[in-house]
């Protein structure tokens, strides 16, 4: 570990060949679990690794031009010293930078991905209810950053010698390549098994001759079929490309939130996508995705799709 964990300067060489993993950390536990998966993922892609605190511009206490104010003007940082002290002495890292930027967290941490291969945050910062699973940054940035954002939220210790799983939810009728060929990417990385869900509306209903409405079993299992295909077809290049990925198809009814959710209990990753285009009231994110990053356990990757207009 260098010396210079304890100056200002970056705490070792940033000059990496490929974009940084940038993780943004606030002082709280969350950013904490949030750090320790960014260097875990800076260190398996040969990546340098971009610590940022985005630290509020000053304000007055009160109203009034005479009022007190927070001076944050300040080198001595104590958010950045902390995480410099947790660095002291660890093994295997890799190159590191640290920043302190001005300004505001939901407007700046989702800018902090721009040119960065991943985007990293705690699910819930130090503000907020201790009830809610996700902060309004974590939204902010899974709905407006360029790149992927990886949003980290404790999780249970998968059981000693069980092989890690990256969880994949894939739509059969619109799929996504930037999404799953990030999965297989991360797959690869952890040598993990990647399990691709896919969800049909089920169980299948008939319209009979006596005006009801009944189950089929073979009408769900023709939809089962057609889903089960074109998911094969649309992983197909990917298998190609990343031989060395075990990957498990699970196509079920129901809905697709749910399943992934349920998936995420022994997951170390779940990956689903979000749409880059913008909307008169700015990007959304969909309704599945948005439902996986408010109750999945573990960490979520959020990977947007799609031209940006």
């Amino acid at each position: 570990m260098s010396d210079a964990v304890h100056g200002d300067a970056p705490i070792a060489p940033v000059d990496a060949p490929t974009a940084p993993v940038v993780v943004a950390v606030d002082g709280s536990a969350g950013s904490d679990h949030a750090l320790d998966w960014a260097l875990t993922a800076a260190r398996l892609r040969g990546a340098r690794l971009r610590i940022a605190h985005v630290r509020q511009y000053a304000m007055p206490l009160a109203d009034g031009p005479r009022m007190p104010t927070i001076d944050h003007r300040s080198d001595a940082d104590p958010v950045v010293e902390r995480v410099r002290a947790s660095l002291v002495g660890r093994a295997d890292l890799p190159p590191l930078e640290i920043e302190v930027v001005e300004g505001t967290p939901g407007r700046d941490i989702p800018r902090l991905g721009d040119g960065a291969q991943l985007l990293v945050l705690g699910s819930r910062g130090r503000g907020g209810f201790a009830s809610l699973l996700l902060g309004s940054n974590g939204l902010a940035c899974a709905r407006e950053a360029a790149c992927p954002v990886v949003v980290v939220r404790p999780g249970d210790e998968p059981a000693a010698g069980a092989r890690p799983s990256v969880v994949l939810g894939v739509d059969a009728l619109s799929p996504h390549d930037e999404t799953i060929g990030f999965a297989f990417a991360e797959a690869a990385l952890r040598g993990a098994v990647l399990r691709v869900v896919c969800a049909y509306p089920g169980p299948v209903l008939v319209y009979t001759a006596t005006g009801d409405f009944v189950t089929s079993a073979v009408a769900d299992a023709a939809t089962a079929a057609q889903h089960t295909e074109l998911v094969g077809e649309q992983l197909a290049p990917f298998q190609g490309r990343y031989p060395q990925v075990d990957v498990v198809k699970e196509v079920l009814p129901g809905d697709a939130a749910a399943l992934l959710v349920e998936a995420s209990r022994d997951a170390g990753l779940v990956v689903v996508g979000r749409h880059q285009r913008r909307m008169p009231l700015g990007r959304l994110v969909g309704s599945v995705t948005n439902a996986v990053l408010l109750h999945a356990e573990g960490a979520v990757a959020v990977v947007p799709f799609g031209a940006s207009r």
